[in-house]
C-alpha cells in the first residue's frame, strides 16, 4: 500500500480527480480523519471535509504505484 496526502479544495477538482482515478484497474480509498470513503465515488468525497489534505492510499493491485502517483502529481500535496 502507498500512501500520500492530496488536496481536492473545489468542485472541478473532484470531478477531475474521480474522472481520472475511475479508469484506474486499483482500489484507492481516502481517508478524513475517522471516515474511509472509495475514492472513485463522486458522493462519498463530498461527504468529507475537503478544508484539509486528505490521506490517500492506494492498494496492493496498481500494476505501478509509482505511475498512479505520477498520474495524481496535480492533486498530491507536499509536506
Amino acid at each position: 500500500m502507498l500512501i500520500t496526502k492530496v488536496q481536492l479544495d473545489s468542485i472541478d477538482k473532484v470531478k477531475q480527480f474521480v474522472n481520472l482515478v475511475s479508469c484506474l484497474d486499483c482500489d484507492l480509498d481516502l481517508v478524513s480523519g475517522r471516515y474511509i470513503v472509495d475514492a472513485k465515488s463522486i458522493m462519498g468525497i463530498f461527504s468529507i471535509d475537503l478544508s484539509k489534505p486528505i490521506e490517500l492510499r492506494i492498494y496492493d493491485g496498481a500494476e505501478q504505484p509509482q505511475q498512479v502517483i505520477e498520474m495524481l502529481k496535480d492533486y498530491i500535496v507536499t509536506a
